[in-house]
């Protein structure tokens, strides 16, 4: 019996033992199993509430705007390709305060309505968040009125540069480069070079001097 009894002690105190530790490792079990607390959730959900009413409004504006300015890319596109294969000369006019383009057809010295491009059968235009702040033609500056831009059968296009804006004021510059014909978009207001004074050569720099010596002696 007393044999008995000493093979028992260690099992005793080996349940001891594993009891103790399921009891030591019980508040950290319920506790995982409980997951986060209502507390937690919420702090959360408040974070990403906040984090979606920053993020949302600014790509929503961005997109809107650059969707807008591409549809315009497209119909300079357009109008420069149907110049091309009909080889007649195209005038697109656009109304500023309106938000309103146009398409004519040149006919000899006539402009006429392109009746058979369904597209332009009747005037477009702008949706109604966004409007044109200003036109630039060549070095002049438009902030209202009506503007023409000018497609040739060559594939040409006037220079022009058009600043579209929506309800919050963010920019969207469109610009048709004057030699390549190519067309840019940027989130920046882009300016008329300024104008290169003219090329003198200097074999024509003294004839000019000597005039106006000529000048200055003639006058009393």
């Amino acid at each position: 019996m007393r044999h008995g009894a000493r093979d028992e002690g260690p099992r005793t105190r080996e349940a001891y033992l594993s009891v103790s530790r399921v009891l030591y490792l019980s508040p950290h079990i319920v506790r995982s199993t409980r997951g986060f607390t209502i507390l937690e959730i919420i702090i959360v959900l408040f974070l990403f509430v906040g984090l979606l009413g920053i993020v949302l409004p600014r790509i929503s504006l961005e997109e809107n705007l650059g969707s807008v300015g591409r549809k315009m890319v497209r119909t300079v596109r357009s109008l420069q390709d149907l110049s091309m294969v009909t080889q007649k000369p195209l005038r697109l006019y656009v109304d500023i305060d309106r938000g309103v383009y146009w398409l004519m057809i040149l006919d000899g010295e006539q402009e006429k309505v392109p009746i058979e491009h369904p597209t332009w059968a009747t005037p477009l235009h702008l949706p109604a968040p966004f409007r044109i702040s200003d036109m630039v033609v060549g070095q002049a500056i438009k902030s209202s009125g009506r503007v023409d831009l000018s497609f040739y059968p060559s594939g040409r296009i006037d220079p022009m540069t058009m600043h579209l804006v929506d309800a919050r004021n963010n920019l969207l510059a469109i610009a048709i480069e004057p030699v390549t014909g190519a067309i840019r978009m940027s989130d920046e207001r882009i300016d008329p070079p300024p104008p290169t004074p003219p090329l003198i050569l200097d074999r024509v720099k003294p004839l000019l001097k000597m005039t106006e010596v000529v000048k200055d002696s003639r006058q009393p």
